[in-house]
């Protein structure tokens, strides 16, 4: 036996394996996951946002704290999405229902309300806009954020849109959003509600006659094949709502909530910068498939539209769409 070794070599290499084995066992156990779903296509700027913020968890953790991801609405569509998220069984999710969170939440989607993305994306950042987001905690839900789903416009099969009375008639697919649902009707035209992964054989087999789509979904899910007239409206913005299950957050530890709220504000200022390159690239790609867009007067649409803000006053109290008008455009 060594001097310099008072135990056998076999026994401390057993020891060491051992030690090393214990010590991994212990990080592994150590290390939690946290399951994100959302509908959205795994080659979308959303599934890419949702990379980077796994990523940026995993790393400012250390490993302790991953984000399992469910693009493709392999958990189910966008409401049924919620519902998990709420009962515990999906840990974060994101997409446009907001019904299970809280249905005032819809009110982002009134008609006209913003200018452009700058004046949304400062009214989000505001300090009203935090607490306008902040609704749905007392159903057990934390907003994370709410991404840009974008403006939405006007496509179909039949012809092009430059005025309400060519909306006439049309049977236009829409999420189940009751705001955006009243507004098509106002416009003159028949919404349907059909589940986002049904739109595009709902469009090929003729069930609906066009979609009012944001411009990536309508790119990635290759509704363009299907309809090919797009009529750029931006009649109404809407939102990818971020939301984490209110109990699952509040178990993380300080250290670990502090690293997701923070990944989830980088990653929103990251996917906000995408935008407008994102929008320019898939314009001309489907430009060059035969898409054919035409800009619309949006004073007449507008005007059409006004009573949807009456309609949803008497739903959410006129005070509440008061104010967010006011917040949102200083009216």
């Amino acid at each position: 036996m060594s001097l310099l070794c008072p135990f056998p070599t076999s026994r401390l290499l057993s020891g060491l394996f051992g030690l090393a084995l214990t010590l991994s066992m212990g990080s592994a156990m150590a290390a939690e996951t946290l399951r994100l779903a959302h509908a959205s296509s795994s080659e979308s700027l959303i599934n890419q946002a949702m990379q980077r913020f796994a990523d940026q968890v995993s790393k400012d953790t250390g490993g302790d704290l991953n984000v399992q991801i469910y693009p493709d609405g392999q958990l189910g569509d966008e409401a049924p999405i919620v519902d998990a998220v709420g009962a515990g069984a999906i840990d974060i999710g994101l997409g446009g229902s907001a019904d299970g969170i809280d249905p005032r939440l819809n009110a982002l989607s009134l008609p006209f309300l913003f200018k452009d993305a700058a004046a949304v994306h400062a009214y989000l950042d505001s300090a009203a806009g935090k607490t306008f987001l902040s609704m749905g905690q007392d159903r057990g839900f934390i907003m994370l954020g709410a991404l840009d789903s974008g403006f939405r416009q006007f496509a179909n099969s039949k012809h092009p849109i430059t005025k309400p009375a060519d909306l006439a008639g049309l049977k236009v697919r829409t999420p189940p959003n009751p705001v955006i649902l009243a507004t098509i009707k106002q416009l003159g035209a028949l919404g349907q509600s059909i589940p986002f992964g049904e739109v595009y054989t709902s469009l090929q087999s003729g069930v609906v006659d066009g979609v009012e789509p944001e411009l990536r979904d309508f790119y990635d899910q290759k509704w363009f094949e299907v309809a090919k007239f797009v009529s750029l409206s931006n009649y109404v913005w809407s939102a990818n709502f971020w939301f984490i299950n209110n109990d699952r957050y509040a178990a993380l530890s300080d250290k670990d909530r502090a690293v997701v709220t923070q990944a989830a504000a980088d990653t929103t200022a990251w996917y906000r910068g995408q935008l407008d390159a994102v929008y320019a690239k898939i314009q001309q790609e489907m430009q060059a498939k035969g898409v054919k867009f035409n800009p619309v007067d949006s004073a007449a649409f507008s005007t059409l539209s006004t009573p949807v803000y009456e309609q949803f006053g008497k739903v959410w109290g006129a005070e509440f769409v008061a104010k967010l008008r006011k917040d949102v455009q200083g009216q």
